[in-house]
């Protein structure tokens, strides 16, 4: 019979001195920043363990059972050839509790070990709240916690300089750690804390935007018992994963001294770099552009995930080219060859067999991602090509189309603001052609931050691409494309 993982049973798996605060446990910081931290304590002298803050209400009653131990799975295509890693974690010491043990809480403020501070408290995590207090035991937002943390750290050293600490939050928002600070001093000033707390922050932490890419799953419900009897053990915090990880860091290189990512046996894909503007450029205008420009055409073909989409015989090679031949030659952050490895990373990404990814579920919020995602690159073309690029046009008006709300008189079960969703559903009605849908679409200045129907030949191609699907040319469309 298999037991439960318990760390007693692995006495490799040691409690490193604790330099890390985790703020939240979820399965993305599990599957990426303790994996890293796991890989640092074995391969190199980093010697860091981690205390877990439970960052809302309630227990990890699962992780406390297992001492802090829990197994990933990572999977996915590389070169060519699929591969898997399990790796045990060790990473994480103990947890703990500010809503149930606020003395404790306080307490690790005044390790003296402690350096580093990870979160991940999801996009709406990093917000300020005029309703938290300094007495609140906890304060309720993660940052307010967070500033009791530090003045607390604060207060016991005198200030001192060396206790300061970096601050690593992974949240999916642009320039996390600078509003994460901007909102530790909202709180210094609304809670009234000496001048010389703000000094300290400013100057003696450390607070590192990021951009962190990785599909963590979770626990494999499906499969669970069969992976158990492959480990030997059950582990209720098994978490399943893509092969694939990207961290970057905008520090100075001195941070590699201390999280030296730079000295794995095996690289990581972590980059300590002075600006992360290039990279998140690179990564939305290609990644999260290949996604975008595939789901309206892909769902109005009735392709339902991205793996799938990866294998129309229609649809991949339209994505491959709208990659390869316009939107790489728009961006001008890196080096043509850098980028299309970027872009044979993704696109094995995208054919993983176990990564279940729904077009559906990409087309959330729509409206704003394909201002982010295509937009950019369609300009940014047709200001070096001199002409507007086929296959990101043909994203655009399938957008367009998708946002009628139906496809051959079934509902699309579409996910986005309702006013925007009302919106285009009322242009649809009131259009007495396409060209004219076109023109109120693309001229609504709120939605693109820009008149569009003043970029040249837009209007008419968009047009006549709406045209083409309502006459069920959609498959020739991604055929002819470019040709």
């Amino acid at each position: 019979m298999l037991k439960q993982l318990n760390r007693s049973d692995y006495p490799t798996k040691q409690r490193y001195p604790e330099r890390i605060v985790q703020f939240g446990g979820g399965n993305f910081l599990r599957g990426f920043a303790d994996w890293v931290v796991d890989v640092l304590n074995e391969e190199t002298d980093f010697a860091g363990g981690v205390a877990l803050v439970k960052a809302t209400p309630g227990d990890y009653a699962d992780l406390d059972a297992q001492g802090g131990l829990y197994t990933t799975c990572l999977l996915g295509i590389q070169d060519g050839q699929f591969v898997e890693q399990t790796r045990l974690i060790g990473a994480v010491n103990r947890t703990i509790y500010p809503y149930q043990d606020f003395a404790a809480y306080l307490a690790l403020a005044r390790q003296p070990g402690i350096r580093f501070i990870f979160s991940n408290t999801t996009e709406s995590g990093i917000v300020f709240s005029a309703d938290d207090r300094l007495d609140d035991e906890p304060p309720a937002t993660f940052p307010a916690k967070l500033t009791r943390f530090l003045f607390e750290r604060y207060r016991h050293f005198d200030g001192a300089a060396d206790k300061g600490c970096i601050i690593i939050p992974t949240e999916l928002i642009v320039d996390n750690a600078t509003r994460l600070r901007e909102i530790i001093l909202e709180y210094a000033a609304l809670w009234r804390l000496d001048t010389g707390f703000a000094d300290w922050i400013a100057r003696r932490n450390r607070f590192c935007n990021t951009l962190v890419d990785r599909i963590v799953s979770g626990f494999p419900h499906a499969n669970a018992e069969e992976l158990f009897e492959q480990l030997g053990y059950i582990d209720r915090l098994l978490t399943m994963g893509e092969l694939y990880h990207s961290w970057i860091i905008e520090a100075p290189p001195s941070l590699l001294d201390e999280f030296p990512v730079n000295k794995t046996l095996a690289p990581l894909n972590v980059k300590v770099v002075d600006d992360a503007t290039p990279y998140r450029i690179i990564k939305v205008r290609l990644l999260n552009g290949a996604h975008t420009s595939m789901v309206p055409p892909g769902i109005l073909l009735g392709v339902e995930a991205v793996r799938e989409a990866m294998e129309h015989d229609l649809l991949a090679p339209f994505i491959q080219d709208l990659i390869y031949q316009e939107v790489i030659p728009s961006v001008s952050e890196a080096p043509r060859a850098e980028l299309e490895a970027f872009a044979r990373a993704a696109f094995d990404r995208f054919r993983n067999p176990h990564i279940h990814h729904r077009l559906l579920t990409i087309a959330l919020n729509s409206s704003s991602k394909v201002k982010e995602r295509i937009l950019p690159s369609l300009l940014a073309y047709l200001a070096r090509k001199g002409e507007l690029p086929p296959r990101l046009v043909i994203a655009l008006a399938a957008f367009i189309r998708l946002y009628r709300g139906e496809w051959r008189g079934e509902k699309l079960a579409l996910n986005d603001d309702p006013e925007a969703l009302a919106w285009f559903r009322e242009q649809w009605q009131a259009a007495p052609t396409t060209e004219s849908l076109a023109r109120t679409v693309l001229g609504n200045e709120a939605l693109w931050q820009r008149d569009l129907t003043q970029v040249p030949g837009l209007v008419k191609r968009v047009s006549d691409t709406l045209d083409s699907i309502e006459q069920g040319r959609l498959p020739d469309l991604l055929r002819q494309a470019g040709t």
